[in-house]
């Protein structure tokens, strides 16, 4: 029995309950793609971060066999003592050739790939120049380091720039920190806007293209390619669990950045580094995005193809410039009921709501993959506007 003084649990609990915004975890019993099995039913996924459809592709299996075979399941220490696998060396030459800059570091995900980076870089005497809708791994990256935060308005250059005449001469470094893409609205980051404000003000630029590699730029090279910014960006931070399908993080950027983030980036020194066959998972995915742009094409195919048909169907889509697609509701438990009911109706795609996103933006994200048919998404359309129809909104 839990003892009294965790009491209050179960009343935080009750009280998410009593707002509708108590998370309804399902349970997937099939590999990610376009169709996949959860709780018992075969469903339409629209709510995964499986972009490119990576995630059961088989040349990324095989690979991962192959390292099993060769490697092991665990590389058994941390990257600094006994744990820095051959994969892991040919994984970081790699996302470097790939992102086209000196160097990469590798992580165990892009949430430590934060954690290890901003506390690294800044400390006390130092500001950090963050937007208002930065994901949570840049939060905490941000609290950690006892840093001063300063927060700007979202996507707001001019909001920035005031920031940064107010604040900037107090302190020793100044670090500007943004998604790329915004995980909730699939709006991108004004990049250009702050790459000249960094120069200007003698600050470090920092992005988290989570959302953004392999969805934006050459082969989904980035929101760093997709601009035209290489070099110009200080650090660009990067995960392996959305659109390269597996598992991981990493931090691309200089040689002395990268050998720096080595010797005093946290969760490197202190945890054990990528399994091999995620290792060599992630591998495959990077050389079949070097030889061909055919699925990134296709992801934004589907994007464009879907959200017209949810514009023509009367729905608010929000301001995306993405794939990421939100369905804007407001009402947190209306969106509770519309996802229920798609779910009863073969479709899987999860309602957000506060903390996510902020009370009264509550929103069916869809997330769009290269692996969806026209069919699919035909079939998703008819289903929303059904649903809408029922719940006369």
């Amino acid at each position: 029995m839990v003892r009294d003084v965790l009491a209050f649990v179960r009343q935080e609990l009750e009280a998410l309950r009593q707002e509708s915004l108590l998370l309804t975890i399902r349970t997937l019993e099939s590999p990610q793609g376009a169709w996949i099995i959860v709780d018992g039913r075969k469903v339409l996924n629209l709510c995964s971060n499986n972009y490119l459809g990576f995630c059961n592709d088989p040349a990324l299996k095989e690979a991962a066999k192959r390292a099993i075979d060769e490697f092991g399941v665990g590389p058994g220490a941390v990257r600094t003592i006994a744990g820095t696998l051959r994969l892991h060396v040919e994984l970081e030459r790699k996302l470097a050739q790939f992102k086209e800059t000196e160097d990469v570091v590798a992580f165990q995900s892009g949430f430590c790939a934060n954690l290890a980076t901003i506390p690294a870089l800044v400390g006390r005497e130092d500001g950090i120049f963050s937007d208002e809708l930065n994901h949570a791994s840049i939060i905490d990256g941000c609290r950690l380091s006892r840093a001063e935060i300063v927060r700007y308005a979202h996507c707001d250059v001019d909001d920035l720039r005031a920031k940064l005449q107010e604040h900037r001469h107090r302190f020793r470094r100044a670090l500007i920190v943004t998604d790329g893409v915004f995980s909730m609205d699939g709006d991108i980051a004004p990049l250009p806007d702050i790459v000249k404000l960094a120069k200007e003000y003698d600050a470090i630029v920092m992005v988290d293209d989570a959302h953004g590699e392999g969805v934006l730029g050459r082969s989904g090279r980035g929101i760093t390619d997709h601009f035209g910014l290489h070099g110009e960006v200080d650090i660009e931070v990067g995960t392996l669990s959305k659109a390269f399908g597996v598992v991981g993080g990493y931090v691309a950027g200089g040689t002395e950045l990268c050998e720096y983030l080595r010797q005093r980036g946290r969760p490197f020194l202190f945890s054990t580094g990528m399994a091999p066959a995620d290792v060599a998972a992630c591998i495959a995915a990077v050389d079949i995005l070097q030889k061909s742009e055919e699925r990134v094409q296709k992801l934004w195919e589907n994007a464009r193809y879907f959200q017209e048909g949810l514009k023509a169907l009367g729905f608010d889509i929000g301001k995306t410039q993405t794939p990421i697609t939100p369905v804007m509701l407001g009402d947190a438990a209306l969106a509770q009921e519309f996802s229920r009911r798609l779910f009863d109706e073969g479709i899987f795609v999860q309602a957000i709501g506060y903390p996510t996103v902020p009370r009264g933006a509550a929103r069916l994200r869809v997330m769009l993959s290269a692996v969806h048919t026209k069919e699919d998404l035909d079939f998703a359309l008819e289903k929303f506007a059904q649903v809408r129809q029922r719940l006369k909104r």
